[in-house]
């Protein structure tokens, strides 16, 4: 089986060939993230306390050698050594030659195949070979232990291709348990950092030691009042108060986030499975919160079963809705809360759909009857008119852009509530939701907008007003081309003149405003989902009707078309989109205010201009501009 030499008690065996090669892997090969050597030896540490603690359930004279369990970590400076003691089961000595060299783990193999592929070094606790990462930052390893059924035994080996195994006779009293000695490599330290990173959740003391040394002079009468001070005080300690403080510096070690936090919830889950959690909600968002380049420094959690992972998944996604709506019961909390953390219930809307329902009550946003307050979506509900059936919504880029939005003319005069959602990511997120208490969510940008039941009245006086603008919108279909799908007479818009709305199942304005900006857009995507605009006239407004007087007595009239164009391009802007030619735009306008102000168009440049209608009065009284009121 191997290599053995006697002499003095002490035995030499060979390292199993596998092992031997991942031990020639882990020294030779450079891991920028070596710490995780002190997680793995501390893991086996616990592991061992465990066992014992089990033993010592069914027989107590197993806890007779050493009845505290713990864990002590020595640091010596001197000799450039570090050693991890654990109380727990120990090892015998055929412990030691089977379970550090000679036997091959079942994932040794696996483990080398993973690192040569490219796998992290931090994975080899999941391949049960956890030891052997003790040589990625020591150059000699020696471990002495003591098992209840054996004697103390050393195990020696600087990684060389062999080990020694040697019974102490002489050696330091252990009692029972496990003593491994790193002798460092020169570029090791940090280990109280360490501990706290990676061994934060160990559920038995980890005492460190550590030398300090101060210097202080006092005189003879405050030595005696030291002294008196020292024999007589005791302090009161308060349990809640250390409950929070520990809680604090758990936050801190894995956060280094050193602020108060907001809320903060500690729970355990037993059954098939137990464990224990601690949830905090800190006061403010990291500045890297979405950043994918972000490196996670947070507790890492091993399991073979996915299993396992779903259900601390579900039970922790539970406890952190709980968590928000204790938040949510304290005003001034919440919007703190909601400011740094709004995008993240929004992403929640959008990806879970299994607690949609429950994230959909922790929205807020303002709207046209909030004021400055956000308001939520079952409070909107409370204030709906008798009878409304849909809650209307606006997307927009900011909340002083879709106040005064056409849209929400016609929703405001019939005493409507309407939403802001001036959010980037409420467009996605408004996408899965779809409707709230069993009502739609409707957007006011979109085809489709129903409002009250009309009488017969005012039905008869709307097909009145359609009949009557039924040329003028062919004549603006026939100028537009196909920069529109259809004109039609609006029952949406009271003041202003025209707007263009998308359809009911393609991006809104705001939408496509947010997919231009993409960096890598998909533009065949942005070209199949782009809805093709309708737009809409308002029949009651006065440029409207003097247009199409003009149309009716010349649709050809340069004055009408440029009306026309320069009314859509407005259209463009007040409903959200922009301008495919900005340039444009400010020529029609600069040509507007000339005439307006009796100017003379420049012959040279009235000549090179051929694609834009000119403004210039025609000698035809009926053609001419005129100031509409």
């Amino acid at each position: 089986m191997a290599d053995v030499h006697m002499g003095s008690e002490s035995e030499t065996f060979a390292f199993q060939a596998e092992i031997n090669q991942l031990l020639s892997l882990i020294i030779y090969t450079f891991y920028s993230n070596k710490e995780i050597f002190l997680r793995e030896l501390i893991s086996n540490a616990f592991d061992a306390l465990d066992k014992i603690r089990f033993e010592g359930l069914t027989d107590n004279s197993k806890l007779d050698a050493q009845p505290e369990l713990f864990i002590r970590i020595i640091p010596d400076k001197a000799n450039r050594s570090l050693s991890i003691v654990d109380s727990g089961i120990g090892m015998t000595k055929v412990d030691l030659v089977n379970k550090l060299g000679t036997i091959s783990r079942s994932g040794t193999k696996e483990f080398m195949e993973a690192l040569q592929a490219g796998a992290d070094v931090s994975m080899i606790g999941q391949f049960g070979v956890g030891f052997y990462s003790a040589y990625l930052v020591a150059e000699k390893v020696i471990v002495t232990t003591k098992h209840n059924d054996d004697d103390l035994y050393v195990w020696e080996s600087q990684a060389g291709g062999s080990f020694t195994v040697t019974r102490d006779v002489g050696g330091e009293p252990l009692g029972r348990g496990t003593k491994i000695t790193l002798f460092l490599k020169e570029d090791q330290r940090r280990i109280k950092d360490l501990v706290k990173k990676h061994s934060e959740f160990i559920s038995y003391p980890i005492y460190l030691w550590t030398e300090k040394t101060t210097e202080k002079e006092v005189s003879d009468d405050e030595d005696e009042e030291t002294k008196k001070g020292e024999e007589g005080d005791v302090e009161d300690v308060d349990e809640d108060k250390e409950k929070k403080s520990k809680k604090k510096k758990v936050k801190e070690s894995l956060t280094n986030d050193w602020e108060e936090h907001l809320a903060v919830k500690h729970f355990s889950v037993e059954g098939q499975l137990e464990f224990k959690a601690i949830l905090f909600v800190p006061k403010r968002a990291p500045f890297d919160l979405f950043d994918t380049r972000k490196k996670l420094n947070n507790i890492k959690l091993y399991v073979r079963r996915n299993k396992i992972l779903k259900v601390i998944r579900k039970n922790l996604v539970k406890k952190c809705i709980e968590m928000f709506f204790e938040i949510a019961e304290n005003k001034e909390d919440y919007t703190k809360f909601y400011e740094a953390f709004s995008k993240n219930i929004k992403l929640g809307v959008h990806d879970d759909s299994q607690n949609r329902a429950k994230l959909a009550d922790l929205l807020r946003y303002f709207s046209s009857k909030s004021g400055d307050e956000m308001t939520s979506l079952k409070e909107y509900v409370t204030r709906m008119k008798e009878g409304q059936k849909d809650i209307y919504y606006i997307t927009g880029e900011s909340k002083k852009a879709v106040e005064n939005s056409p849209f929400l003319e016609k929703l405001k005069k019939k005493g409507y509530e309407v939403l802001f959602m001036v959010d980037a990511i409420d467009e996605y997120a408004v996408g899965q939701l779809k409707e709230y208490d069993r009502k739609k969510l409707v957007s006011a940008t979109k085809e489709g907008l129903k409002l009250d039941e009309e009488s017969e009245e005012e039905k008869k006086k709307k097909e009145e007003k359609k009949q009557s603008f039924e040329n003028l919108c062919k004549t603006i279909k026939e100028i537009l081309g196909d920069r529109v799908e259809k004109v039609v007479v609006s029952d949406r818009i009271v003041n202003s003149p025209c707007c263009l709305v998308t359809g009911e199942y393609g991006w809104t304005a705001n939408m496509e405003r947010i997919m231009k900006a993409q960096a890598l857009r998909d533009n065949s995507m942005s070209a199949c989902m782009s809805s093709n605009k309708t737009m809409e006239i308002n029949p009651d407004n006065g440029i409207m009707e003097e247009l199409r007087k003009r149309a009716e007595v010349d649709k050809n009239d340069k004055s009408v078309k440029d009306l026309v164009l320069l009314l859509y391009e407005t259209a463009l802007l007040t409903s959200g989109f922009s301008l495919d030619d900005p340039n444009t735009f400010a020529e029609r306008i600069h040509r507007m205010l000339k005439l307006g102000s009796s100017i003379d168009e420049d012959e040279t440049a009235a000549a090179d201009d051929v694609d834009m209608p000119s403004l210039e009065e025609e000698s035809n009284e009926e053609s001419k501009m005129e100031e509409v009121d």
